[in-house]
């Protein structure tokens, strides 16, 4: 009979990848020399440089994937402390049921390959499988039921995501958690984390558990269209703005879309974000929106062409790299912090 010990090796973690450790300038300096996805992502990390560069250029992540359980959280940890991002828009799994998940002390796991264990032996033994790694379901439940008990003890009313996923940080400072993780140190750097489908997560069930027992009575709501002002806001106060992009989705349409929101709100000409970095597997083939280019983007009044640039390959791979590259060039220093949280609690 398999047990749950026989298949999370505690000696088999997911080890964060630290890119203060590896100086990749040179690398990917001599990329710039090749061809293909190899100077494609030379040309995408100097893009990146150059948002780092304009100094009054807002800078957004966008997170799509399972990216924190395959080990990229410390790497967004870095942007935020070294001011390489101002703001984070992501699906929710990546914040609450991998980082707020790994705060509260939890861990997710290597598989020997991703087919070691038959999928049904894994759900006899509560654990959820993301491709080659494990997580503990019971721990997930865990996870759920503090996202529920925080909604408990805020006063009832309609929150946009990143006002929650503020009081998800001042829990964990609270309570001395999660010192190294994304939420923590968002809150404490006064980086707005966003997640426009937040009830598609570890979140949305410890809200439904929140709004269930209290019969749909004097409970906390999410409101995604506050997001997408408060989003909006942080547009019109920046004079110039850039996006790296990792994976597509929601996160990627919902950061473009604010250049036509803060059209529509103005009534002006607004500029289109300068800058645009996508990392993705997904190509325009099959018309969806993870894998339109950023150049049909710029015919929506979204995203200039100058600077734009896709790059096709697997996240974990390229991020690293290009994050890495850009960390070690050091324009960052020159940078202070936007702090978004306090401009949108005002």
């Amino acid at each position: 009979m398999i047990t749950k010990k026989d298949i999370l090796n505690p000696n088999k973690l997911i080890e964060h990848i630290d890119i203060k450790k590896h100086n990749v300038i040179s690398l990917v300096d001599d990329m710039g020399k090749l061809a293909f996805s190899a100077r494609n992502l030379n040309r995408a990390a100097n893009i990146y440089n150059m948002m780092l560069e304009e100094k009054e250029c807002a800078i957004y992540l966008t997170i799509a994937g399972s990216l924190f359980s395959a080990g990229m959280k410390d790497i967004v940890v870095d942007m935020i402390r070294n001011k390489m991002i101002d703001a984070i828009i992501s699906t929710g799994a990546n914040i609450v049921d991998q980082d707020f998940f790994e705060a509260l002390g939890f861990k997710h796991y290597q598989a020997p390959h991703p087919y070691a264990f038959d999928d049904n032996v894994l759900r006899d033994n509560a654990i959820d499988r993301i491709y080659d790694t494990y997580i503990d379901e019971d721990e997930l439940r865990i996870c759920d039921q503090t996202t529920c008990d925080i909604a408990d003890s805020l006063p009832p009313r309609a929150y946009s995501s990143r006002e929650f996923i503020k009081a998800m940080g001042a829990y964990l400072v609270d309570n001395n958690k999660g010192e190294n993780s994304v939420v923590r140190t968002a809150y404490e750097y006064g980086v707005p984390i966003f997640c426009p489908a937040f009830s598609d997560c570890s979140a949305g069930f410890g809200l439904v558990m929140h709004q269930y027992k209290r019969q749909g009575k004097d409970c906390l709501s999410i409101d995604s269209v506050k997001d997408f002002l408060e989003l909006t806001k942080t547009k019109l106060a920046s004079k110039e703005s850039g996006i790296f992009m990792l994976g597509g989705g929601v996160p990627k349409n919902f950061t473009q879309d604010i250049v036509v929101a803060a059209e529509l709100l103005t009534e002006g000409d607004i500029k289109m974000h300068k800058y645009a970095v996508q990392i993705t597997v997904a190509d325009e083939r099959d018309g969806a929106l993870s894998g339109s280019t950023l150049k049909e983007a710029s015919s929506w009044g979204k995203v200039e062409t100058t600077y734009e640039q896709m790059v096709y390959g697997e996240i974990t791979v390229i991020f690293p790299l290009i994050a890495g590259y850009v960390y070690h060039k050091g324009l960052w220093k020159n940078r202070e912090h936007k702090k978004f949280n306090d401009l949108l609690d005002e």
